[in-house]
């Protein structure tokens, strides 16, 4: 399957303001890239790349105030499986946990692992430890928190979400990795484009976040909101929550002002079609 991704987002900028973004894919899904994944400034600036903590490819630079326009789009091969099961996968013990990983068993910025240990050995200490266990936290989220744009904010946390039961994508991930960890489950924010290929259309494309988790000693993926395997995920990056992950951070005020991401499946037929005179 090809995938066509790209956005195009724009700011206005009363001053200059330095800014960071994450809007290339993953490195791990470099190799899988048809067209080349640049990231385009208007105004052209001066800009750095470079590999985060985290693993993610990030650009720096210095915006210049009045219009600034970032924008890209590229052709990635996929799958066009849906993602992918173990059900016999097993919990890692903590103290067989890889050190780099031992971050996403702790307290970050949007889940506070240690209000939850009671709360979820009650839900799901009696539900077998592995992918069931994952499972069941998923199914639980998913069931629990209705989905409503106008509830966002950037403050909300998996205390919040779990308090008032509604949110955004975000949100419902920030309640299940919290859970997760407070069952000694490593679990990590993720986040990347998810189009509605082989699934109903939900409204205007938006990126979208999911979260995975180490069983088996490997990295699997999970979505509390759609507790349903999806197909076409391109994965641009992963942290300990959405403060790791922000697809665009400015140190000065930058105000939105065009927001587009498209992510939608591309035939043969349509790619071997001339182009319009």
């Amino acid at each position: 399957m090809l995938i066509r991704i790209g956005y195009d987002i724009q700011f206005d900028l009363p001053v200059s303001a330095a800014m960071v973004t994450l809007l290339h894919v993953h490195p791990s899904r470099d190799k899988d890239l048809i067209e080349p994944d640049a990231l385009h400034i208007d105004p052209k600036v001066e800009a750095t790349e470079y590999i985060d903590a985290f693993g993610n490819h990030c650009t720096r630079f210095v915006a210049p105030p009045g219009l600034l326009r970032l924008h890209n789009s590229a052709l990635i091969q996929d799958s066009g499986q849906p993602d992918e099961l173990n059900i016999r996968a097993r919990e890692v013990p903590v103290g067989d946990v890889p050190t780099e990983f031992l971050c996403y068993l702790l307290n970050s910025r949007y889940c506070e692992v240690d209000r939850f240990s009671n709360i979820a050995y009650e839900l799901f200490g009696h539900i077998t430890p592995g992918w069931s266990r994952v499972q069941a936290i998923c199914d639980w989220v998913h069931g629990k928190v209705t989905f409503s744009y106008p509830h966002a904010r950037p403050t909300k946390s998996a205390l919040d979400v779990y308090t008032e039961r509604i949110g955004v994508c975000r949100d419902f991930q920030h309640l299940a990795i919290t859970f997760c960890r407070a069952m000694n489950i490593p679990a990590r924010y993720a986040t990347g484009y998810l189009g509605d290929i082989a699934w109903p259309a939900s409204g205007p494309m938006d990126f979208s976040a999911w979260f995975e988790v180490y069983l088996e000693n490997r990295w699997w993926t999970f979505d509390a909101r759609h507790a349903t395997p999806r197909i076409g995920r391109v994965l641009m990056a992963v942290g300990r929550d959405a403060s790791d992950v922000a697809i665009t951070t400015s140190f000065g005020q930058a105000n939105l002002s065009h927001f587009t991401v498209i992510s939608d499946e591309v035939t043969q037929i349509a790619l071997d079609a001339p182009l319009p005179a």
